[in-house]
């Protein structure tokens, strides 16, 4: 049996003594991101990175085929944590976002997700700011290089361009995210303004009264609301904009277009990138999976679990802004 040597290594004083001692753990077989200690973090923040010589397979969406297949773009770390991290990469439409996910983390539709959960830390973070490449096939941040391996699709594929919903699996959906027998009014999410004259309260107005615009309104005070990298408002607008053009709305295109001119500006740009992708129908495999059990493709109960699991708000809230795309859906296209 191979083993590695565990003597300890002296802590790195200079940028080169850093990269030879992340290649010491590079030969080991352990492909991390090192975090950088403070006497290195200006160096981590403005060298070019690496091109590790073998990169990690993962499974890549294919929302960010283009990225990954373009030229070699230089990128930038927007966050990091043990089960995901996020790059930007500048581009003449202002940037794109594209993440390197763990096997247990939400399966975004930005994400290049690898074949290891977050336990086995194939991840280490790296300060915002840190350098990264995006193109030419790969990913390379830090001493990590992660390849396409098998590619999936973030937009799901429905029975039809405006399926037909169960509408048993509807009430399901309803009752676990509102609660059964609670009025929708009293619905909540942690970081947003609460009570009748709240931006969620005017969202359920508009959709009682069936009036598109009026919803399309409440984006200006949803956008950019909440906590966290993605706000809970954009989450839920994010839902209904994905479960808008999903579900055949006709004027789902408009819907999207309106709400992701607000975002800019007001809000963070992974959050931004994921309004951009829910605008092209491209959706988390959670969220996904509900859409599926909707329409009688695959058990509900556990989709919906699984949906309103993902992240501090984000899964409630995606789920909030399907059961608003849901009540558009039936209340503005139904024949009158």
């Amino acid at each position: 049996m191979r083993t590695i040597d565990q003597t300890p290594v002296p802590s790195p004083r200079t940028a080169t003594d850093a990269l030879q001692a992340r290649g010491r753990a590079a030969r080991a077989g352990l492909p991390t991101i090192p975090l950088p200690r403070a006497s290195a973090q200006a160096t981590a923040r403005t060298a070019r990175p690496a091109r590790a010589a073998t990169a990690v397979p993962a499974s890549a969406s294919t929302g960010v085929a283009e990225l990954l297949r373009g030229p070699v773009r230089p990128a930038r770390v927007l966050m990091s944590v043990p089960a995901a991290v996020y790059l930007h990469v500048p581009n003449e439409r202002g940037g794109d976002v594209v993440g390197v996910l763990t096997s247990d983390a939400a399966r975004l539709p930005l994400g290049c997700v690898l074949f290891r959960p977050s336990n086995g830390r194939p991840l280490v973070a790296l300060p915002a700011g840190a350098p990264a490449e995006v193109g030419g096939g790969r990913i390379v941040v830090g001493d990590l290089a992660v390849s396409a391996a098998a590619w999936w699709n973030p937009r799901p594929k429905l029975p039809s361009l405006r399926p037909a919903l169960l509408p048993e699996g509807v009430r399901q959906l309803r009752n676990t995210l509102y609660g059964e027998g609670m009025p929708h009014s009293a619905f909540t999410l942690p970081g947003l303004p609460t009570g009748p004259g709240g931006p969620l309260a005017a969202l359920r107005g508009a959709v009682r009264r069936a009036d598109l615009d009026a919803a399309l309104r409440t984006a200006t005070r949803l956008v950019g609301l909440g906590p966290g990298l993605t706000p809970a408002g954009d989450d839920v607008m994010a839902g209904t904009i994905a479960g808008l053009v999903l579900l055949g709305h006709p004027s789902a295109e408009r819907f999207a277009a309106g709400v992701y001119s607000l975002a800019a500006g007001r809000t963070t740009e992974l959050s931004r990138a994921l309004l951009r992708h829910a605008a092209c129908g491209r959706v988390s495999a959670e969220y996904a999976a509900v859409l599926h059990g909707l329409v009688g493709e695959r058990p509900l109960g556990p989709a919906v679990a699984g949906l309103l699991a993902t992240g501090a708000t984000s899964g409630r809230a995606m789920a909030l802004g399907l059961c608003t795309a849901i009540d558009l859906v039936d209340r503005t296209t139904r024949p009158r």
